[in-house]
């Protein structure tokens, strides 16, 4: 089981620079991963002041050398795939292949979501990540969606990651649709239940997703030990915004022991 801590790009310490220095001091103690929630504004509390996580990514990624990083989860209908898909490439040659990105619907009480159903938001997540995979091939893409329409466009610049930069999914696991993109990407990093109340993910649920034939699964929370025997292969300690030197002397301790 890898470890890895979660934190918004938002509040004291969270600035660029500071998520840089937070990176070195995660890898310098033993942690395997640090990711970005991706907010344009905190909806924890808005008064945070919020940063861009794909510029702290860069400077994470040029802080580091060994620790994974990238978003958990990045919402995805409220960006232009090709250009998802272009950042992404990009930090991951920035990384030497470090990269995972992590995406979800949206909340749909996000003010910056071009739409708020759900149904739609699972369309436009589902079309956006056919034509990130298909751009990240190297190959000439001709898409012709519900939300997105390209016509012979082409990155040629390809990802250092093989087949592809890891896509893990999130979102509610107790929905199907869920379950069912988990099984078509790379992993989840999926919560369990409502937002406002979510129930804690069990190690009986990573069995059933690993049956079903999941690969990498990402829990947060819990018991580290019980989830490393179910199978999971991440554990992840999320950390509220709090003043600087509070993030870091949590970081220090480092991961948990099994």
């Amino acid at each position: 089981m890898k470890f890895s801590v979660t934190v918004g790009a938002a509040g004291a310490g969270r600035d660029p620079r500071g998520l840089a220095k937070l990176a070195r001091v995660v890898e310098d103690s033993g942690w395997d991963g640090l990711f970005l929630e991706d907010y344009l504004v905190y909806q924890g509390d808005a008064s945070y002041p919020t940063y861009d996580p794909w510029i702290c990514l860069a400077a994470m990624a040029m802080a580091t050398e060994r620790i994974r990083i990238g978003t958990t989860v990045t919402p995805l209908p409220r960006r232009r795939p090709w250009k998802v898909a272009a950042e992404a490439m990009a930090l991951d040659h920035l990384s030497g292949g470090r990269l995972i990105l992590g995406v979800g619907l949206g909340d749909p009480g996000d003010p910056f979501l071009e739409a708020n159903s759900p149904r739609v938001l699972a369309e436009m997540l589902d079309e956006g990540l056919a034509i990130i995979d298909e751009l990240w091939t190297g190959r000439p893409v001709t898409f012709r969606g519900k939300h997105y329409t390209l016509g012979n466009a082409q990155l040629t610049a390809r990802p250092v990651q093989a087949p592809r930069i890891p896509i893990w999914v999130g979102g509610n696991l107790l929905v199907p649709a869920v379950r069912r993109r988990i099984l078509r990407w790379d992993g989840s990093c999926a919560y369990k239940g409502s937002t406002d109340a979510p129930q804690q993910i069990t190690p009986a649920d990573v069995v059933r997703l690993l049956a079903a034939g999941a690969s990498d699964v990402k829990v947060s929370g819990g018991d580290p030990g019980a989830f490393a025997a179910a199978g999971a292969t991440w554990w992840g300690r999320w950390i509220a915004p709090m003043p600087a030197d509070e993030t870091l002397a949590i970081v220090r301790q480092g991961p948990p022991a099994l």
